[in-house]
């Protein structure tokens, strides 16, 4: 066998290793693409069994433009007063960036009365929601 052909065998390994580390990577960029979803779907119709479900039980969520910041059981306990003030809208949301196990998104709420441009952040493990912040980028969804 020569050297050259002998290099090429060394570095086959390695290439796998990179390739196989790259789809793993990509699969959890494509999962927190899933939990993302799931969460504005949820979210939309203040489904208290599903976003439980998705957020780990010592999660922070910080509201930036209220100074509120919640765990996970006084989010769930306000979703009574959010599920009267999302009837009859929607939420488009687009993921910015997955950079460090969290989640960057733009998210568009269209209220029937008005509409407002969200920045929000996710930091996810395993298939939880350990963290999230919220903070309004403008009043109308124009830039989205």
């Amino acid at each position: 066998m020569t050297e050259t052909a002998r290099q090429a065998m060394n570095i086959r390994p390695v290439m796998f290793t990179a390739a196989a580390l790259l789809m793993a990577i990509m699969a959890a960029r494509a999962d927190d693409g899933a939990i993302i979803s799931r969460w504005y779907s949820a979210l939309l119709v203040a489904d208290r069994t599903e976003l439980s479900d998705l957020l780990a039980d010592n999660v922070r969520i910080e509201l930036d433009d209220l100074g509120i910041v919640q765990g996970k059981q006084e989010f769930i306990a306000s979703l009574d007063e959010w599920k009267g003030a999302v009837a009859g809208a929607a939420i488009r949301h687009r993921i910015e960036k997955n950079e460090g196990g969290v989640t960057t998104v733009i998210a568009c709420y269209d209220f029937p009365g008005n509409d407002m441009l969200m920045h929000e952040t996710f930091a996810i493990a395993g298939d939880r929601i350990t963290a999230s912040t919220q903070k309004a980028l403008a009043e109308s969804c124009e830039a989205y």
